[in-house]
């Protein structure tokens, strides 16, 4: 992973870190146990869908940078599509309290996709190589 990849899956967590955490103890405050498995599940599934997604990407652009906004795209797209998936299927669970989840799950999200925004653009990252031969 380069130094690029790395600083922004650390500055995305990062953001998404103190969310989830606030998260919790508010699902926690006002749905009990069951609220705190929910917001523990949400934060879970949001650091593991965007981070892989992240290192995924990560992967794709170094040996490919000509597709990086298509994988981008696509793995955005993807990662969207996994949580709705994911999202569905445990609807009616009485492990943990469904709203507790879905709102812990859409703030961590949110604030990862904004840290990740974020240090995208403080990154900036050359798209010519001026080593090339021209």
């Amino acid at each position: 992973m380069l130094s690029n990849d790395a600083r922004m899956l650390r500055g995305s967590a990062l953001a998404a870190g103190p969310v989830g955490v606030i998260a919790m103890v508010l699902s926690a405050v006002l749905a009990g146990g069951k609220g705190f498995v929910g917001g523990v599940v949400g934060v879970v599934i949001v650091f593991l869908f965007f981070g892989l997604g992240l290192a995924a990407l990560a992967r794709i652009t170094r040996t490919n940078p000509q597709l990086a906004m298509m994988a981008a795209l696509l793995v955005y797209a993807v990662q969207i599509l996994l949580v709705g998936v994911f999202t569905v299927a445990f609807k009616h669970t009485s492990l943990f309290n469904g709203r507790a989840f879905g709102f812990t799950l859409l703030a961590t999200a949110l604030a990862w996709i904004g840290g990740q925004v974020y240090w995208t653009l403080k990154a900036k990252i050359l798209y010519v190589d001026p080593e090339a031969a021209s």
